[in-house]
């Protein structure tokens, strides 16, 4: 690990990826992938700095397992919403508490929630013990936070321990 390379397998790798991405081993496909093999882990080097341990791998598989669910009904959701437009909408700004602590997890969750369509994650307070929500369509918005506690958080506190 050098200056030049501070994560050498993740440099191959996008290389390697790259290549694979153009179909072909030209000289100008090369170039351009050692560029942003060189360029890119120089600019995230910052986000290697978090070092996360999954205390519960199989959860973490569940979880994954369970968004890619929720993920699929959100699509068939939204896209009822979209096919019949005289059906009424509530869009509801949800502050949600937060029980899990760190950046990892609060960026997982907030990913998660943002990776779900018809909502977003719009802010993280200022504290870091709550997150603003947007979402689509929600007629109580208690029930949505225990949704979005029970389904997500609860997990997130299992994988992480915080």
């Amino acid at each position: 690990m050098n200056k030049l390379l501070p994560a050498p397998w993740w440099s191959l790798f996008l290389l390697v990826f790259w290549l694979l991405l153009q179909n072909t081993v030209s000289f100008g496909a090369a170039l351009m992938g050692t560029i942003l093999a060189i360029v890119i882990p120089l600019y995230t080097h910052r986000a290697r700095d978090y070092r996360v341990t999954l205390h519960r791998p199989l959860v973490a598989g569940q979880y994954f397992i369970i968004l890619l669910g929720d993920i699929v009904v959100s699509n068939f959701n939204i896209a009822a919403i979209i096919l019949r437009p005289r059906k009424s909408i509530q869009p509801a700004l949800i502050e949600f508490p937060l029980e899990i602590s760190g950046s990892v997890p609060i960026t997982v969750l907030a990913s998660t929630i943002s990776l779900t369509p018809g909502t977003i994650s719009a802010e993280l307070g200022r504290d870091g013990r709550s997150l603003l929500i947007h979402a689509l369509n929600v007629a109580d918005a208690d029930a949505a936070i225990e949704q979005i506690k029970r389904r997500y958080e609860r997990r997130l506190k299992e994988i992480f321990q915080c």
